[in-house]
């Protein structure tokens, strides 16, 4: 697993995107304009809006305002799953970004 980068959420919760998902995100066919927007979507995973999916307990939502990013957007939401692994001596959190985008 080839991790891009990570951060903390607002509840300290440590999150990572993989290179893999990143690609997935900036692809021509799903949301190209993401590609300028890494830093933001950085800052949305820090300090956005957090709600949980109603019908998959481990998927969260973030979601964080910002002016400028063309074609009426006005939000980046990010979509995250909770999930563990298993690690040597135990259990540990594996909670990673499967995809971003813009909204308005």
């Amino acid at each position: 697993m080839d991790i891009r980068w990570e951060t903390r959420d607002a509840k300290g919760n440590i999150i990572y995107i993989t290179e893999e998902r990143w690609e997935h995100i900036i692809d021509p066919d799903n949301h190209p304009e993401m590609e300028d927007l890494e830093d933001e979507l950085i800052e949305t995973l820090r300090r956005g809006e957090r709600r949980q999916d109603s019908l998959n307990s481990q998927k969260y939502f973030y979601r964080q305002s910002f002016d400028g990013l063309g074609n009426r957007n006005t939000q980046i939401e990010a979509v995250v799953l909770f999930r563990f692994r298993s690690d040597v001596g135990g259990v540990a959190p594996n909670n990673y970004v499967v995809t971003a985008y813009l909204k308005y």
